[in-house]
């Protein structure tokens, strides 16, 4: 029963696991916590933390269950965190848990308060162990169709590979579902030549981390699964020395050796196109 008291839920991202990669603010969400609820995988990473604390388990598709038994927890005036790997608003806990609120007619200023704490994503964090492949626009798409009809998920990378984003993939791959990347490989190499750069990192800042850059070509002939992102680089990215790179476009504008800005361009001014693509001549 309620005492009166009012309950804090946390919605915890504490990133892809590494201490160091979690931030102050969910560290100490989850130092404050009188429970602490998530994935059990994900309780194992920060077991360490967890020390005098009640903690619940729950399965890999219990996501509702781990929503609505936090809030409720909450409800009744303790704190809890909720915590997820990542970043709990990016394919994590935030959205369910939302909705279990709104079914319940709760509204914010209603007992518990409710905070979100962003931690890095994986998407963000495998970016970082190949190069800067994220530094132009990109699209993020899970291929799991356990929540979300293939058609959908098919027309969304269809969508994005025309549009020339640079792609990265959650949820690749599993034992049961291993049909749907040597999709998506189909459909992007009708946009992109074979020899764009990809980057696969399974299990980013944890234990068994393995970082490999390939090419789109060969993607299917490397070992990829549901702890795997994929980052599909786009017609500009570039990899050397082992990593990739995709330009952010400064030498559409300024030479890339002297730092000069090119003849017609002007710096803080938007990119005016080259004479050859506004149907000039160079002679």
């Amino acid at each position: 029963m309620n005492n009166g008291a009012r309950g804090r839920l946390l919605l915890v991202g504490f990133g892809p696991g590494d201490h160091d990669q979690i931030t102050p603010r969910a560290l100490a969400a989850i130092r404050q916590s009188d429970v602490v609820i998530g994935y059990s995988t994900y309780i194992k990473l920060i077991a360490d933390l967890l020390e005098g604390k009640q903690v619940i388990r729950k399965g890999m598709t219990e996501e509702l269950d781990r929503a609505s038994e936090a809030v409720e927890i909450a409800r009744e005036g303790k704190t809890v965190a909720l915590v997820s790997s990542g970043d709990i608003g990016i394919y994590g806990m935030a959205g369910p848990t939302f909705e279990c609120l709104r079914e319940m007619g709760w509204k914010p200023g209603d007992n518990p308060d409710v905070e979100v704490i962003p931690g890095i994503t994986a998407l963000s964090a495998c970016a970082s162990l190949i190069g800067a492949p994220l530094t132009h626009d990109f699209a993020a798409i899970s291929l799991s169709d356990l929540l979300t009809p293939w058609d959908i998920i098919e027309r969304r990378v269809e969508a994005a590979a025309a549009a020339d984003f640079v792609i990265a993939l959650y949820n690749p791959q599993s034992k049961r579902r291993n049909w749907q990347l040597k999709r998506t490989q189909e459909i992007v190499l009708k946009y992109r030549p074979a020899t764009t750069p990809v980057g696969i990192v399974k299990s980013a800042y944890r234990k068994l981390q393995n970082v490999v850059v390939s090419d789109l070509a060969r993607l299917h002939e490397h070992e990829i699964g549901m702890l795997t992102t994929v980052i599909i680089g786009n017609t500009s990215t570039q990899s050397f020395e082992g990593l990739v790179v995709t330009p952010r476009g400064y030498a559409n504008k300024y030479d890339l050796e002297t730092h000069e800005t090119l003849e017609g361009q002007t710096p803080g001014l938007s990119l005016r196109p080259s004479p050859a693509a506004d149907g000039g001549s160079d002679e």
